[in-house]
């Protein structure tokens, strides 16, 4: 064995064959792991189908008609209202309703918002990459910062800094997103706070700049949304990577490697931190999609316009298209990072799904 062994090369609690024979698990064959990634995409499939026919009838529960929102409150007559709900299919039965969104849905056509009469699609599509800036910022900057205090804190475990940044994780995680941002508003923007006005109270831009200083501008207004889901976020990963780097500290592959000489930094970063990120790479793909789906909250707050303030606005309605296509949007991006995480995972560690 070399100085640079690896768990690979080190018999484990974890390892096939009699303990302390030394066998590894075999390298998973494709003809296993395409059986094992067919069985992941159709739980998926399945699962968005199931998303697709909850939708439907889940929000046909919210009290309102979206007739009275069409004609503003004005008095129209009951040839009026009956014209609104056959231009949008809401004079049809029931079943009739569902099985002609479920056909539409499945070419891709989600229907016609009842508040803005453009499709749906169209509307998601244009406030998809304002949600995608901030999201993407935000999961970024907490998986970093959550792998490299979670790694710290793991191989200093018992120490000060353990304690505060496990304390803070576990303080900021319990909070609600909504609250802090509401917080941060009245500190930071209202001018409660000691640096009254210092960032915008919400919107993604104050409008009329261009160029560089357009960039400066969106920016400015990203800091409180983004600093939220940091806070809110960032606990998880830590104490996840926290756990799984404590875990492998006590394996005899990190014993050999120290016994042959190399520095503790250097058996941290080269072997106990690779295998430990493990369990953090599948919370990176599930957040991933979770962060899209839960930023309803945060953007609502903030005035954000991206797919979590629209909904808050296609909610108030209610408008039916506006909210299936939304909710399905959300749904799907959590099912397949998951998936994604799934189909990883093996590649990662072989014994899994064997």
């Amino acid at each position: 064995m070399t100085a640079e062994a690896t768990p690979s090369t080190v018999a484990g609690p974890d390892d096939t064959g009699p303990a302390g024979a030394g066998r590894t698990p075999r390298p998973r064959s494709t003809a296993a792991y395409l059986r094992y990634a067919a069985g992941k995409l159709a739980g998926a499939v399945v699962s968005l189908l199931a998303v697709l026919v909850t939708s439907f009838f889940l929000f046909r529960l919210i009290p309102g008609d979206p007739v009275k929102f069409m004609t503003g409150g004005r008095p129209v007559s009951a040839e009026q209202i009956a014209a609104y709900r056959r231009e949008f299919g809401l004079d049809l039965p029931l079943w009739r309703q569902f099985t002609d969104y479920c056909g539409k849905a499945l070419t891709g056509d989600l229907g016609t918002s009842y508040q803005f009469h453009v499709p749906v699609i169209d509307k998601i599509s244009e406030a998809l990459p304002n949600t995608l800036l901030l999201t993407g910022t935000a999961f970024v900057l907490y998986t970093a910062l959550g792998i490299v205090l979670g790694t710290r804190a793991a191989w200093r475990h018992g120490g000060l800094g353990d304690r505060f940044h496990t304390g803070l994780a576990l303080t900021l995680y319990s909070i609600p997103s909504f609250w802090l941002g509401l917080l941060l508003i009245i500190v930071l923007s209202v001018g409660v706070g000691p640096v009254p006005g210092l960032f915008p109270t919400g919107g993604m831009e104050s409008g009329g700049e261009t160029g560089f200083a357009h960039v400066v501008d969106v920016v400015h207004h990203m800091v409180l949304p983004v600093v939220t889901l940091v806070a809110v976020e960032y606990g998880q990963t830590l104490l996840v990577t926290r756990s799984a780097l404590l875990d492998e500290m006590g394996g005899d592959y990190l014993t050999t490697a120290r016994a042959k000489g190399l520095r503790d930094d250097l058996v941290r970063r080269r072997h106990a931190v690779p295998n430990a990120l493990l369990p953090t790479v599948t919370l990176i793909f599930v957040n991933l999609g979770r962060t899209v789906a839960g930023v309803i909250l945060v953007e609502t707050v903030f005035s954000w316009p991206g797919l979590g303030g629209l909904f808050y606005q296609a909610l108030s309605v209610p408008d039916l298209p506006l909210v299936q296509g939304l909710f399905f949007v959300f749904a799907a991006a959590v099912i397949v990072m998951n998936t994604l995480a799934d189909l990883l995972y093996p590649l990662l560690d072989p014994r899994v799904g064997r």
